[in-house]
């Protein structure tokens, strides 16, 4: 039986039918939009002249053992709490790819490397912006230096920007959190939307104050990179929008986002307001010696639609990871691609800028 097909579980939502639109012209027919929903999926399906199919799926749910005997690999644009459905894909053969930025998981589903070198598959994790392109961008940043100390990540997003709900309910729901940092090496404790420090992401974008935000990047690159200090920071185009929720954090109004009401009042909220653009911006802050002397590097990034990006991110890894190129196991972006390879990949998408001390080593621009 050839196990040639591609599972895309979330298939029908924001980023997955990205995914699946974008592997479905090189693989049609082999493409499966899955999810709860048979209804969405087919009607997803109907749009592609056959090129997707649909494929009815609840992750909470054993899979269909069939399904996983003609699968190749499933890409997950769903988030979990639990390891489950990634080790019954290891255990049948099955390559496992997750967009989720969700640090709590990604940390259980490296436990399972072992395992999936046992069964001669690979599992890859950190796909899409952040983590993804933050991965990438930092481990840039590191090859540029002897040794790195401290690195901080700065992404902003656009208000204007088409966001999935998914994505939206998660970054509401991690405003008012506490997330845990690697600080000297050692785990520290920070509050969400707090500890501003201000980015310069460069032309067009100009200088914007981030806060700290629990994507799962700044956990992952302390043990992939052996960067002793690492953080990530968020903010929005609109500096009102970010300098409100500052504030709020500050006086502890945020805190009564944990009352379902008020939650749901906010999500609605932010996926009807478009006070701002589409733009993305990355910026990577390192900090290290270069031959005995202290060096900074910075890597700026600047595209549109943060969905468009993840889900270009998502397709080069999945290719990759159909073609069988990857070493067998669990592993992060940073640890099976170069920066220069996603670059070459995203070609015209993004302008970067990389500079060592203040002198450029790269730079394109759209």
């Amino acid at each position: 039986m050839t196990k040639d097909n591609i599972i895309i579980i979330g298939g029908y939502g924001h980023v997955g039918k990205i995914v699946c639109t974008e592997l479905s012209e090189m693989f049609p027919g082999k493409v499966f939009a899955a999810g709860r929903s048979l209804e969405r999926a087919t009607a997803f399906s109907q749009q592609s002249n056959g090129k997707i199919r649909p494929l009815q799926l609840d992750i909470h749910e054993p899979i269909d053992p069939s399904i996983l005997e003609r699968a190749k690999m499933i890409i997950m644009c769903l988030d979990q709490d639990n390891t489950t459905l990634v080790r019954t894909c290891l255990q049948h053969g099955v390559h496992y790819m997750d967009i989720t930025a969700n640090a709590a998981f990604l940390s259980q589903v490296e436990q399972c490397h072992q395992e999936a070198r046992a069964y001669q598959v690979t599992a890859l994790l950190s796909v899409g912006l952040a983590p993804g392109l933050t991965n990438l961008l930092a481990l840039q940043a590191t090859q540029l230096m002897d040794q790195t100390d401290e690195l901080n990540i700065s992404l902003m997003l656009g208000l204007g920007d088409q966001h999935g709900q998914a994505a939206i309910e998660w970054t509401v729901d991690q405003i008012h959190t506490d997330l845990e940092v690697i600080e000297q090496g050692r785990p520290v404790t920070r509050r969400s939307f707090t500890d501003g420090i201000v980015a310069d992401f460069g032309v067009g974008v100009g200088r914007h104050r981030a806060y700290r935000f629990p994507f799962s990047d700044q956990q992952t690159l302390p043990r992939t990179l052996g960067i002793p200090t690492v953080s990530t920071r968020l903010c929005f185009d609109s500096r009102l929008t970010t300098r409100l929720l500052a504030g709020l954090r500050t006086i502890g109004i945020l805190g009564l986002l944990r009352q379902p009401t008020v939650r749901d009042a906010v999500v609605r909220s932010f996926g009807k307001v478009h006070l701002g653009g589409n733009a993305v911006a990355v910026k990577v802050d390192a900090q290290g010696t270069r031959n005995g002397k202290e060096t900074r590097v910075e890597c700026r990034l600047r595209g549109h639609h943060q969905s468009d990006l993840t889900a270009k991110a998502a397709v080069f890894a999945a290719l990759a990871l159909y073609r069988s190129e990857l070493p067998y196991g669990v592993f992060h972006m940073e640890q099976v691609f170069s920066w220069n390879r996603m670059r070459a990949w995203l070609g015209q998408q993004v302008d970067v800028d990389i500079q060592v001390n203040g002198q450029q080593v790269q730079k394109s621009y759209i």
